[in-house]
């Protein structure tokens, strides 16, 4: 139906997360309708972007040089580690201006059904920081999703077999109900969290 280089573009598109073969037609003809100058510069980007960002060797955070900003700031607090599955969920977490500690990308959660064990993710670079004697506390910040809290679990085992437990918190991110929401529409999970972490007032 299309062209060999067309169809080539809609395939490879369409491998993208949350891109579907209509959505990756539609950019194609988009594509294809920008002129040289207009088109160019993305693929140069995409060109760009895969030669110099590389992750952290720290924290695996998305960098172009050895560390991240994170990494080399300072005033951060090393003492205390918050664990995310993705370098994105780092941006959530800083919007927030809340934490001044510092991360630790997984690069996924633990989901034996796709094959992702243990090996598949940086558990082990994680273990190695908290061995190190100077961490205080690690934030398991992992999605509130099954294969998120079977990732925090197995965190949290993990590190109490290798650390004494009186010398390092392991905490989670409170979960519970959103500001200006309303109890009639919070399902059920949502709103037993909240009340398993309630605190005082």
């Amino acid at each position: 139906m299309f062209s060999p280089t067309v169809q080539r573009l809609i395939d490879e598109l369409s491998k993208l997360p949350g891109v579907g073969p209509k959505t990756a037609q539609r950019l194609t003809f988009h594509l294809l309708k920008l002129t040289p100058e207009d088109a160019l510069p993305l693929a140069q980007a995409l060109i760009d972007v895969k030669e110099t960002v590389r992750f952290c060797t720290r924290c695996f955070n998305l960098t172009e040089a050895e560390l991240c900003d994170v990494c080399l700031d300072p005033r951060r607090d090393a003492t205390t580690i918050c664990v995310v599955e993705e370098p994105g969920d780092i941006i959530s977490i800083e919007r927030t201006h809340e934490y001044r500690g510092s991360y630790h990308v997984l690069g996924g959660a633990l989901s034996p059904l796709d094959g992702v064990g243990p090996a598949k993710l940086r558990l082990a670079e994680l273990f190695e920081r908290v061995r190190s004697g100077e961490i205080r506390e690690v934030i398991v910040a992992t999605n509130p999703n099954m294969a998120g809290e079977a990732t925090a679990l197995f965190i949290a085992e993990e590190l109490r077999s290798l650390v004494d437990s009186s010398t390092l918190r392991i905490t989670r991110p409170a979960a519970g109900l959103p500001m200006g929401g309303d109890l009639e529409y919070a399902d059920e999970v949502t709103l037993g969290r909240a009340l398993t972490g309630r605190r005082e007032i």
